[in-house]
């Protein structure tokens, strides 16, 4: 025996084959049946639809698709124990198939699961980036910076002995740190994104004052040779 209810396009529908083989009929029988339905039913069209089904040959035949509605209207004129013994069955069947519609659809459901899991991956993976971009130099860091850049300061002035370091020693500083907040853009330097901390010590390397600093340390380190040699 076939299936007597079938699923198709979201609804439970059985076929004038199944009605045909479990009702014990000739199948041009019962489409001749559902065709003169088709003459006196103004809603034919919501209960029956007509398709194809290929034969024990595999040759195309016409079918009809019906829903609940269609088979019980088809079946009210089939009399007998036997016929209602089959009518009980696709009620049964139709209610079994329906029941089954009103679950979530397995397919849709694993569909929404990964959609969802793939929105928290999304959300995660923004986070790390997130992260990635914000986070700060850590201490060890800040002091490989705060190291590097009054080595370079220092070097600058001519060394920690000069003149130059000893009378405009801070404003050289001051003039490294403003340069370097104002390239990184923060308001310190333990600011600085982690990302950044290798771009920080090239900037550090390339460092130079600027021409009115420069020609003040020279100024100044010249006298101070001056008196060395006097």
């Amino acid at each position: 025996m076939n299936q007597l209810v079938i699923m198709q396009d979201q609804q439970a529908v059985t076929t004038t084959i199944s009605v045909a083989e479990n009702f014990g009929r000739e199948h041009y029988d019962v489409i001749k049946s559902v065709e003169r339905l088709k003459e006196d039913v103004g809603t034919f069209s919501e209960m029956f639809y007509e398709s194809e089904e290929a034969d024990s040959y595999g040759r195309p035949r016409k079918i009809y698709l019906m829903n609940r509605d269609g088979f019980t209207l088809l079946a009210m004129g089939f009399t007998g124990k036997k016929a209602m013994d089959f009518k009980l069955k696709y009620i049964h069947a139709f209610n079994q198939m329906e029941e089954r519609l009103k679950q979530p659809n397995n397919t849709k459901l694993l569909l929404q699961t990964a959609l969802k899991h793939e929105e928290r991956l999304e959300t995660v993976e923004s986070d790390v980036k997130y992260l990635k971009d914000h986070m700060r130099i850590n201490g060890a860091q800040e002091q490989r910076i705060n190291m590097n850049a009054r080595g370079k300061v220092m070097e600058s002035l001519g060394g920690k002995d000069s003149k130059a370091y000893k009378d405009i020693g801070k404003k050289a500083f001051s003039q490294f740190w403003r340069d370097f907040k104002s390239y990184f853009e923060i308001p310190r330097y333990g600011e600085l994104p982690k990302k950044r901390f290798e771009e920080a010590l090239q900037f550090i390397e390339e460092w130079a004052p600027n021409t009115a600093l420069r020609m003040e340390i020279k100024r100044l380190n010249t006298q101070q040779q001056l008196r060395l040699v006097e």
